[in-house]
């Protein structure tokens, strides 16, 4: 049997390849950070073996590696918000960049020691060409990939895929998209009477979790290491996803409803960052198959159920989008 680490297992990204990888029969051995027991998100994660670590710590991630011998290793944990990086650049680089540098030291090591290769994934992201590369999240996510690179020089098996903007309903509510996704239910249930957000005129490349996880799959299986973009090349507007949200509420739309704060402005953006998908396509053979509009209906309907039933985690709120296919596997 194969076996899978995965870093940042509870997260949206975590947990649908988790459960791709869970349903080919791969091992699943996943961090989490903070307790296991009682972790709200275990209902996602039945089969997987969760592992509290702090990838700040060193000798505990050397110690994990040494524990499980990966066959393939998924680095999805970070400081995956651009405006968080900004108020905790140190956090940011000891998640991002150093601990890549300690996750790849182990793999090595691991390699040299039982004379088997293992496969990286490392989760990069659009930010690192856009035209906030001087946010402390897009330096970090850089530094990473010439880490990844070097290592990958020195013989291991890694890729790196830099994910455009990508949702679901377990994104979690720090992101905007979510911070939208559930103002229109409150709104719509009659819980809140504004929305308050930033710039609304920026341009992204949004797509589904579920599908990202299988070009991730597709990376770690293919026979020579790649670097790729991941995306869907479709943009749209802050203000389609605004909209799509309201409608999706049950309202006609967000005009009333939605306010402008110039405090909610990013010290530096990227006006446009959208996807070319033609290298995922010929070299994976893998395209994005959710629409923008089912995507963000998903969420919503999944913010209109949490709202009603009070709770915030189940299995329900996965919803209509369907999950990663078994192309991935190896």
């Amino acid at each position: 049997m194969r076996t899978a680490l995965v870093t940042g297992v509870a997260g949206q990204d975590g947990i649908y390849l988790a459960r791709s990888l869970l349903a080919d029969g791969v091992r699943v051995v996943g961090t989490v950070s903070g307790a296991v027991d009682g972790h709200p998100r275990h209902v996602y994660l039945a089969g997987a073996e969760l592992r509290s670590l702090d990838l700040r710590d060193a000798a505990g991630l050397r110690a994990l590696v040494h524990d499980v011998e990966p066959d393939e290793v998924y680095n999805l944990a970070a400081v995956s918000s651009v405006g968080r990086s900004w108020h905790e650049p140190e956090l940011t680089v000891a998640v991002n960049q150093t601990a890549v540098e300690i996750l790849v030291a182990a793999l090595l090591a691991q390699r040299d020691r039982t004379g088997r290769q293992v496969r990286l994934f490392q989760a990069s992201s659009a930010e690192i060409s856009g035209d906030a590369t001087a946010s402390p999240y897009a330096r970090s996510k850089a530094a990473a990939e010439d880490v990844v690179r070097d290592a990958r020089d020195r013989g291991l098996a890694a890729s790196i895929g830099r994910l455009y903007i990508h949702e679901s309903p377990l994104r979690a509510l720090t992101f905007v998209s979510r911070k939208i996704t559930r103002g229109a239910a409150e709104i719509a249930l009659g819980q809140r009477e504004h929305l308050v957000l930033g710039n609304l005129d920026v341009v992204r490349d949004w797509g589904f979790a579920g599908d990202y996880v299988e070009a991730i799959r597709l990376m770690v299986a293919a026979d020579v290491p790649v670097d790729l973009p991941i995306g869907t090349g479709c943009p749209h507007r802050l203000t389609d996803l605004v909209e799509r949200a309201f409608l999706a509420a049950g309202l006609d739309g967000s005009e009333g409803y939605v306010e402008q704060d110039p405090a909610l402005v990013r010290p530096a953006d990227t006006a446009v960052l959208v996807a070319d998908p033609e290298p995922a396509a010929e070299v994976l053979g893998w395209r994005a198959t959710a629409t923008f509009e089912d995507t963000v209906d998903a969420m919503v309907a999944a913010d209109l159920a949490r709202l009603r039933s009070g709770v915030d985690e189940d299995e329900a709120y996965l919803g209509s989008l369907p999950l990663p296919g078994r192309r991935g596997a190896r």
